[in-house]
């Protein structure tokens, strides 16, 4: 998947977030390296969210991964999520 430009492939994953996890936000309003998920999140996501947003990753870019360790480093900002998904 390296075909994608970077930053439209952030902005693709920040809107993403926003519809599975039915956040109140703009894309805008989150950044390429904030913390998604714990106590220091602005978008203060749960465990829920990140079954959803996986869920949603494995549909749009075949993402298919089941380990939950590697899930959360995968899953720690848009560009670590980014940066996973253009290594595919």
């Amino acid at each position: 998947m390296s075909n994608f430009d970077a930053s439209e492939l952030k902005n693709e994953l920040k809107q993403l977030i926003i519809d599975e996890c039915e956040k109140e936000c703009e894309v805008s309003d989150i950044t390429d390296e904030e913390v998604l998920f714990g106590s220091d999140s602005n978008l203060q996501l749960d465990s829920l969210d990140a079954l959803q947003i996986s869920l949603a990753l494995n549909k749009k870019y075949n993402l298919n991964t089941t380990d939950s360790k590697e899930l959360r480093k995968i899953m720690v900002s848009i560009n670590s999520l980014a940066e996973h998904i253009q290594s595919k």
